[in-house]
């Protein structure tokens, strides 16, 4: 993917866009768009038809959808560093750019096409209200469609921090007009009317739940509304999940409340013939002055909300420079507002408000199906990006969102896809093609398969065309997985070594476990075979996730160096060099020599000091030291901890990290710096800060002799060195779990 042009991301322009906290930036437009014109021009509509238990059902589906995908929202959201497209944004760094540009260009036009909508229910709203005093009040339809745009228009043209600004007035109107509709209905409430709207009563056969369910979903789907706000917003990590979540259970108060109290009191003729009107009449106390100006507040802030999420998408989908046609509106203007993808939308707005001029209520119903379409398949993809990051188990998803698990995920995609077709099932198709029509345009790659096995043939290009993409993608460390090469030699007698190459894989990295046999290749072929088979077994046998590798080599040292320069398929280089412990004496030069090897080809180092295997049952708690001595190593000790702890035999372990402070070292900025590291690696864990000048080794005895495993950082010595250095961990090591001592090439820096 190229970098955007330089030109379109100004310094200035971006100083000078406005911040908002939780309330101002996601709860208000959420809530607003929420309690918009569905609930004063249809939902009590969708009462009369369906019934109070189907409407209720309704709601419950809705609202469900919507839940799923908060969920999956919030997790992606707390994952990554959030910036301006909302859902765009948050969609193209989980899935691709692909995906992102896929599903932007979906969301754009489901934003675009909601500002019509609002504003056909501000329109017919002001008509149904006016008519009364103007019996030809109806002949300006057009004239109020219009020019409702254009000063919507330039209320938004004004910028966000305006905008915002005349959402909170519209608030409290808001809150005034569902208090007065609510309020005279449960006044007037009436147990037997209510008995009677509680079943369906259809006034035509072609109406169905389904039918009247898109028609009604767009009354949930305010949610993006806020989410599209994200590069405006001080905190968004914070922001979007609290104020999304807050949004979604005051509307369902609401709504609930307005489905049982209004269908106990007005008559079901009443509210599937003239529903505004309907709540006019139930108003407590005579005040339907205070519905009208509701109903005109929430369309015209819904609006609003729309007009300005819409343009935010496409510029920030155009920045990414995914789209050669969107180039031109990836510019941003002085202020920091999206000008060009502003105009755009305003020319849908005017194209969708002269398609449905004349007006009536089967405009307003027919622009609600398309945006449900719209909205779903936007929330179905959410959900679908959430999924593939928990599902891969990637170690770089690791959400600071703890309420969330990819069977949500996977719910609140199988919900939107299986709506769309119960909606409309050839609308659905159209729209799959439409979807998948414009990922290929995006990707531009025709995915070549071979034949043969279907299978296989398929895997093999898939895996071919990946390796070629993961060769361009830069290397980042939050996208650091662990490619191992694992020296087992015998593995019977390397198990522990072995299981824990595997523990650190996770699921997420790949394991090569290699085995050297010394001599000639002619005179060894079948014994090569045969220790392939052996490793073939053991891999089985003891399930463990990883590939083997033997190599005929004439000399020990001369194919351990073989090993770790030739072991890859172009990317997928390895990046992990894990060797056993060696106590003996003579082979200390060597040893040391071949760790200088793997450094200088860039590979981090483990050596696993094996003291046993812990007992592999869940039940049993396990505990992961840390021992921090500085950032070279301690970053990728973390890491490497959170892939420990992510097997089911670790589910249960504690991570602890330890810092030994001395008297002239400070408690409080230790403290701090670990604090620092386990916020950047989203992994809970505890801190421990010793305050000692004892001996490290009398120290490191007496606080991990009872842990499960250790972790501990070294710095690889000089050959001349290499005696002493045997000694002085063999003399640390002795009567410890088993200890992974490990250096780090820096390149999972967490801090980075």
């Amino acid at each position: 993917m190229n970098k955007p042009n330089d030109s379109y991301n100004s310094d200035t322009a971006s100083d000078n866009v406005a911040k908002f906290t939780t309330f101002g930036g996601v709860f208000t437009p959420s809530i607003l768009t929420i309690l918009g014109v569905i609930m004063f021009m249809r939902a009590v509509f969708v009462v009369g038809q369906a019934g109070i238990l189907n409407a209720l059902i309704i709601l419950a589906i809705a609202k469900a959808i919507t839940l799923l995908t908060s969920f999956s929202i919030s997790a992606i959201a707390t994952n990554i560093e959030v910036k301006g497209g909302g859902a765009y944004y948050l969609i193209s760094r989980t899935l691709g750019p692909e995906f992102g540009g896929t599903i932007g260009l979906t969301l754009f036009f489901a934003q675009a096409l909601s500002v019509p909508f609002y504003i056909i229910g501000f329109s017919e709203a002001l008509i149904a209200t006016a008519s009364k005093y103007f019996p030809d009040f109806s002949s300006y339809y057009n004239y109020i469609t219009f020019s409702t745009a254009v000063l919507l228009f330039l209320i938004v043209l004004k910028g966000a921090d305006w905008a915002i600004k005349v959402q909170y007035i519209v608030m409290g109107i808001l809150v005034i007009s569902i208090a007065t509709f609510l309020g005279g209905a449960a006044l007037k409430f009436d147990r037997a009317l209510f008995q009677q709207n509680w079943v369906a009563a259809y006034t035509d056969s072609s109406i169905n739940i389904w039918i009247i369910f898109a028609i009604y979903f767009p009354a949930v789907t305010g949610i993006m509304a806020g989410v599209n706000m994200s590069g405006n917003l001080k905190n968004p990590t914070r922001s979007i999940p609290l104020g999304t979540f807050a949004a979604i259970a005051v509307g369902l108060l609401v709504y609930a409340a307005q489905i049982i109290l209004c269908g106990g009191s007005i008559e079901r003729n009443d509210l599937i013939a003239d529903p505004y009107v309907s709540l006019l009449n139930v108003a407590a106390f005579g005040l339907g002055i205070f519905v009208t100006l509701g109903v005109f507040a929430a369309t015209l802030s819904s609006a609003i909300g729309s007009f300005l999420g819409a343009p935010r998408i496409l510029q920030s989908l155009a920045q990414d420079n995914i789209l050669k046609p969107a180039r031109p509106f990836a510019k941003l203007s002085s202020g920091g507002e999206p000008r060009r993808a502003l105009w755009l939308t305003l020319v849908i707005t005017l194209g969708t408000l002269y398609y449905a001029r004349g007006g009536g209520g089967g405009a307003l119903n027919a622009v609600a199906t398309i945006v449900t379409m719209f909205f779903l398949w936007t929330y179905g993809i959410t959900n679908v990006a959430a999924f593939v990051e928990s599902f891969s188990q990637n170690p770089s998803f690791r959400p600071r969102f703890k309420l969330f698990h990819w069977t949500l995920a996977l719910l609140g995609a199988i919900g939107c896809i299986a709506t769309t077709f119960l909606i409309h099932w050839l609308a659905a198709l159209g729209a799959i093609a439409i979807i998948i029509g414009l990922y290929f345009y995006v990707r531009k790659f025709v995915l070549q398969t071979s034949f043969g096995d279907a299978r296989r043939g398929f895997f093999y290009s898939l895996v071919r065309t990946n390796l070629f993409k993961l060769e361009e993608a830069p290397m980042h460390a939050k996208n650091w997985r662990p490619t191992m090469v694992v020296f087992t030699g015998n593995p019977d007698s390397r198990l522990t070594l072995a299981r824990y190459a595997d523990w650190l894989g996770s699921g997420r990295g790949i394991v090569v476990l290699v085995a050297l046999i010394v001599g000639k290749l002619e005179v060894n072929v079948e014994q090569r075979k045969h220790m392939v088979n052996i490793l073939n077994e053991f891999i089985k046998k003891n399930k463990i996730q990883a590939f083997p590798q033997v190599l005929v080599t004439p000399h020990l040292e001369l194919g351990i160096n073989q090993i770790l320069q030739s072991t890859s398929i172009g990317p997928l280089k390895p990046n992990l060099v894990i060797f056993g412990w060696s106590a003996d004496p003579s082979r200390a030069e060597y040893f040391v020599h071949h760790l200088r090897t793997a450094r200088m080809l860039d590979m981090s180092l483990i050596i696993l000091c094996d003291n046993g295997l812990p007992v592999l049952e869940r039940k049993v708690k396990k505990r992961i030291d840390i021992w921090w001595r500085g950032r070279e190593n301690g970053s990728l000790m973390a890491i490497l901890a959170y892939l420990i702890s992510m097997d089911i035999y670790w589910s249960n372990a504690s991570i602890r990290f330890l810092r030994v402070v001395r008297k002239d070292e400070s408690h409080d900025e230790a403290y701090e710096e670990l604090k620092t590291l386990i916020e950047a690696s989203r992994m809970n864990a505890l801190i421990n800060i010793i305050d000692s000048d004892k001996p490290f080794q009398e120290l490191f005895h007496t606080y991990s002799n009872d842990a499960t495993v250790v972790f501990l950082g070294f710095q690889i010595p000089q050959v001349d060195k290499a005696s002493e250095f045997q000694s002085l961990f063999t003399s640390l090591l002795k009567g410890l779990p088993t200890t992974l001592l490990v250096n780090s090439n820096g390149e999972a820096d967490l801090l980075a």
